[in-house]
């Protein structure tokens, strides 16, 4: 599993687009960071690229899948939680400022409280784990948020909170988690929050 690049700041609702989801792209940094997920993934072996529709997520793996030669499959169920949002703020940013949002997200919970984390749960891990029943023996890499990661990971680990790895910078902006599943359905966290192949833009 492999997050996003750094975003785009979009602010929102205007009075033009009042109801609009934001969707950045990926800044400048993203799309290094993008690239050198690509150089580092490349060699392995990898049977199937799956991302988010959020452009964030598809601009992230796009270096991954043109190299490889694979069409990357889009997976609405492991999009991030607040994507009918219609502001996207870098979670750095929100704790530099110290907003309310920031401090809901570090105490582990969504800011937002028409979200449901089990359901959501429930969607993040059924849609994993599809894809892992797709790929008996063989490698996947998904494209996906930091909320996603949690989600997933958590499940794995028994951990109650929406967030339970250290925020702002985990997962970092295109880091890497793996997860190996075996044929008797255990789940077992190999690693969490690669990040040397862009420590130099985090």
């Amino acid at each position: 599993m492999v997050r996003h690049g750094l975003p785009l700041r979009v602010e929102g609702p205007t009075e033009t687009v009042p109801t609009a989801a934001a969707d950045p792209g990926l800044a400048a940094d993203g799309v290094r960071q993008a690239q050198q997920v690509a150089d580092f993934l490349g060699a392995e072996r990898i049977d199937e690229i799956y991302s988010s529709p959020l452009l964030r997520a598809v601009e992230t793996a796009s270096p991954l899948a043109n190299r490889l030669s694979i069409t990357a499959t889009l997976v609405q169920e492991i999009a991030e939680w607040d994507s009918a949002g219609p502001a996207y703020v870098p979670v750095e940013e929100l704790k530099k400022a110290n907003d309310p949002r920031w401090q809901a997200l570090r105490q582990g919970h969504f800011y937002d409280p028409e979200i449901d984390l089990t359901a959501f749960r429930t969607q993040v891990v059924g849609a994993v784990e599809s894809i892992i029943r797709k790929h008996p023996g063989g490698t996947a890499v998904l494209f996906t948020h930091a909320g996603v990661i949690n989600a997933y990971t958590g499940h794995v680990l028994g951990q109650d909170k929406a967030f339970w790895l250290a925020l702002p910078y985990s997962p970092a902006y295109g880091s890497i988690t793996r997860v190996i599943a075996d044929q008797r359905a255990a789940r077992s966290l190999i690693s969490v929050n690669e990040t040397g192949h862009v420590r130099d833009l985090l």
